[in-house]
């Protein structure tokens, strides 16, 4: 039996991402329904390691969506206490040679300059920090910003803090709009859901949703693994990796890339990765890529040679050919929002990516510019935003008060 609902936003994926629009947006007075094909946390989110990173970002928009994220997550860390796992516990990256360690140094100059707190360690000072770190790295640098949460209860708290109506098991089959062009809510394998705001925070299958709309936005899945250890007492005090995983995040390559990277987790395993590679959809496991973050994560830590892998596994992160989300309203469909294509730092940028959507449905002016983010810049002919900036939608309109003729 189908079912027809209304409210003023729909909240398309129901990962991290997703759930913090719906926060937001709730808290911004706005009625949301969250809907996804599967449960809460069973894409990209579920797969990952919680990290909430503003080491690997190099000075930028990012890194800006960067910091704005882990204020609030801090915030929200006061609010729910220990029930999403929020650990401070910072980041340390470590250069094994003089000249890797040079890279990191020009780095982190710059990051402090975008109000990073990057404290340079000495080789003699690593162990200080990670008594069971490998001798004679170069040095590191401390990045005490850094920190985890546990992805699936963040997803799920943040959802339930939200108070918008869950739809959970139910595909959206198409974005449906009036014969403007302008959004009245999307189709589902279970009736229609009408509302004049779409997002589109469908992650890996962000690219799909937006075709749902009739425009293209180039996402791509981008596969990794991460090996998981037996529990263990706490020896890695940090998120611990090295140098050269800031370089694999930025490559544009589609080939196999790992970089180690190793951190504890409140629940005592250890979490170890990370590979990158482009394979489509590809669920394959593949015994040369967890030999290699074996290799990575024994050469930071000899220690973990001795020490038994329970099981891996892997996940898709959405990327898009510029390495930066596409976040905000797309002036190509009047309604139509995308917080999608944050490769692997979705968790950590979903606060900020839900606060700033919030902002824009509601008519207020983003907390940060927007444009780098657009989700049409990878149009061939750039499309000049409408005149008169952004107004807020109007809920007397909102679709399912009056008889609108679907067009799409």
């Amino acid at each position: 039996m189908t079912k027809r609902s209304c409210g003023d936003v729909v909240v398309v994926g129901a990962g991290m991402v997703g759930a913090a629009c719906a926060l937001y947006a709730a808290r911004a007075g706005l009625d949301v329904i969250l809907v996804d094909r599967g449960p809460v946390a069973g894409g990209t989110t579920g797969a990952g390691e919680g990290n909430l990173l503003v080491s690997d970002k190099e000075p930028g928009p990012e890194l800006r969506l960067a910091l704005l994220s882990a204020r609030l997550w801090g915030e929200l860390a006061e609010e729910t206490g220990p029930a999403v796992e929020y650990e401070a516990k910072g980041g340390l990256v470590v250069a094994a040679t003089p000249e890797a360690l040079g890279s990191l140094t020009g780095l982190a100059a710059g990051q402090r300059a975008a109000g990073v707190t990057a404290v340079p360690v000495g080789a003699d000072e690593l162990h200080d920090l990670e008594p069971d770190l490998a001798r004679g790295l170069a040095g590191g640098v401390l990045y005490p910003q850094d920190a985890q949460v546990m992805p699936t209860l963040a997803a799920a708290r943040l959802v339930r803090a939200s108070g918008a109506r869950l739809e959970t098991g139910r595909t959206v089959t198409r974005v449906l709009r009036d014969t403007t062009g302008a959004v009245r809510g999307v189709r589902t394998d279970r009736g229609d859901i009408l509302a004049p705001a779409v997002v589109n925070a469908a992650g890996t299958w962000g690219a799909e949703v937006a075709a749902l709309a009739g425009v293209g936005l180039p996402v791509l899945p981008r596969r990794g693994f991460v090996l998981v250890t037996e529990p263990l007492p706490r020896r890695i005090r940090h998120k611990v990796y090295a140098a050269d995983y800031v370089a694999d995040v930025a490559s544009d390559s589609a080939a196999l890339q790992t970089s180690p990277v190793v951190e504890g987790t409140a629940a005592g395993p250890v979490l170890i990765g990370a590979s990158r590679e482009r394979v489509g959809f590809d669920r394959s496991f593949s015994l040369p890529v967890v030999r290699a973050l074996a290799a990575g994560a024994t050469r930071l830590f000899p220690f973990l040679a001795r020490v038994r892998a329970m099981r891996t596994y892997l996940g898709f992160r959405p990327y898009l050919p510029d390495h930066l989300p596409a976040v905000g309203p797309d002036p190509r469909v009047p309604g139509l929002f995308h917080a999608c294509g944050h490769e692997g730092a979705g968790i950590g940028l979903a606060t900020g990516t839900g606060h700033l959507i919030a902002q824009v449905l509601a008519g207020e002016r983003p907390d940060l510019d927007l444009t780098p983010l657009r989700p049409d810049r990878f149009d061939d002919v750039h499309r000049p935003e409408r005149p008169g900036g952004l107004a807020p939608f109007d809920r007397s309109d909102r679709p399912g008060r009056h008889d609108e003729e679907d067009t799409s």
